[in-house]
């Protein structure tokens, strides 16, 4: 019997779909509103959840992920008369289950439920405890966990990867740890740098070619796509790949096979292949600059990496591991880290992402020499000016003149984001924000009761403070 649980304020509408789900022998619960919704979904386990997209405190939307993320990750299916394509693909791309347009039959909505419910049977019985070897991949946050999923999925498939991201997001450390959690880890991983390549050359170098092929071919040479046999191709920007290259590449993942340059015969090959990229390859391919055959090739599997601004929490534990990794190879003692450093390592955008951050902490390294702990002093000018910058801002007005919140997108920022002087904003944001529920603050802040409580008693404020009280 499986537990599912409707979120939608139609009441003749819940009363459907709970006869429905109680044909079918499961267990139905709903509730009306989105808050509503993801408490019960946190705390209380379901298979199943159906959710419209408009409700009274907002759309279904803003949950989704969340609703994903609980602990018994339930398939979602959505259910809605508000929708249209843009909000179909935002939910798809999210990992909903099923998109479903109201008025529907009852075979429209029965199939979905059945076909989800059949769905997560096979997949709890098929799951085993999987361990990755992380490869140096550092961080907690929901978004590195999400990733860290589809690493695993995609360690125990065949299927090209494609791994997108900014620059510095560390594409390549994901397409190691997918080679080496995969049963090809025995053999090469070999990277090609798709930008660094010759054009004049690029054919020769991806696919060899025959002694005596072109002027300066003085022997034969197998090429870095043959020296990938039975391991992984790692073709880094992917997107700076020549076009006219991109054909014969489409045409050796499909037949498993190529001709180098100036050979009569064809030769056979075994490789996975993991592509990676900071652009757009969908617009690289409207413009005809990316062969579209081509990416549906490579993407069997896609991964898209976070920007450091976007997964702040992880800052102190890439910071505190790297750090370690650095005095260790350079013999030193292990320095300590103050906790105004880190503070100031949050307090930074990164533009330049991982790469970025861990370049200044070489910096600080070396600029600190003997002392024994990091402060802000240790880092570059840059950032130092950066913060003064931050502190010397005046806060941001809004029409009403009180400071405005942080911006609330898809996830409520945790409160280690934010110094102790924004603490009082911080709480006054997450009150509205949940709207005085007490299991909805601790789940949105990441703070326990206690600490929440404490919190709220040292700034005098209430979760029963709502504009609405």
């Amino acid at each position: 019997m499986a537990r599912i649980l409707i979120i939608d304020d139609d009441l003749i509408i819940c009363n459907v779909l709970s006869k429905l789900t109680e044909k079918f022998h499961h267990r139905a619960f709903a509730t009306h509103t989105l808050a509503d919704g993801i408490a019960h979904a946190q705390e209380e386990a379901y298979d199943l959840i159906l959710l419209d997209l408009d409700l009274p405190d907002g759309n279904g939307l803003q949950i989704l992920p969340d609703l994903l993320r609980t602990p018994s990750a339930p398939e979602v299916i959505i259910i809605t008369g508000a929708g249209d394509n843009r909000g179909a693909e935002l939910a798809f791309k999210y990992g909903a289950w099923d998109y479903i347009a109201k008025p529907f039959s009852w075979e429209e909505v029965s199939l979905p439920i059945t076909r989800a419910l059949q769905y997560r049977l096979e997949k709890e019985a098929n799951k085993g405890p999987v361990t990755l070897d992380l490869n140096g991949i550092i961080g907690s946050s929901a978004a590195i966990r999400g990733c860290l999923d589809e690493v695993a999925r995609a360690c125990v498939s065949e299927a090209s990867v494609l791994v997108t991201g900014e620059s510095g997001t560390g594409k390549e450390l994901f397409a190691r740890a997918i080679h080496i959690n995969s049963k090809r880890a025995s053999h090469r991983f070999v990277t090609v740098d798709c930008g660094a390549l010759p054009e004049t050359l690029v054919e020769s170098i991806l696919f060899g070619h025959e002694k005596g092929a072109f002027t300066g071919a003085l022997k034969q040479s197998d090429g870095l796509i043959k020296q990938a046999e039975r391991g992984t191709l790692f073709l880094d920007e992917i997107g700076e790949l020549p076009f006219v290259i991109q054909k014969s590449l489409l045409r050796t993942l499909q037949e498993k096979s190529f001709r180098p340059v100036g050979a009569d015969r064809e030769v056979s090959v075994d490789f996975r292949l993991i592509a990676a990229t900071n652009r757009d390859l969908e617009q690289m391919v409207r413009k005809g600059h990316f062969r579209e055959d081509l990416l549906f090739r490579i993407r069997g599997i896609e991964i898209n990496l976070p920007p450091i601004r976007d997964r702040k929490q992880d800052i102190e534990d890439i910071a505190l591991g790297r750090i370690r990794h650095l005095c260790e190879n350079l013999g030193s003692e292990v320095k300590g880290v103050s906790r105004e450093f880190i503070d100031a390592l949050k307090a930074q955008e990164w533009p330049g992402n991982v790469r970025e951050l861990i370049n200044a902490l070489e910096y600080a390294l070396a600029s600190a020499g003997q002392d024994p702990t990091l402060y802000p002093k240790h880092l570059p000018p840059k950032y130092r000016a950066e913060m003064l910058h931050l502190k010397s801002a005046p806060p941001k007005k809004s029409e009403t003149g009180r400071a405005d919140f942080p911006e609330i997108g898809e996830e409520f920022p945790l409160i280690s984001n934010y110094r102790d002087s924004a603490e009082k904003t911080y709480l006054q944001a997450l009150i509205v924000k949940a709207k005085g529920d007490r299991s909805i603050a601790r789940s949105l802040s990441g703070m326990s009761q206690s600490r929440l409580y404490a919190l709220m008693k040292k700034h005098g404020l209430s979760l029963s403070d709502t504009p609405d009280n």
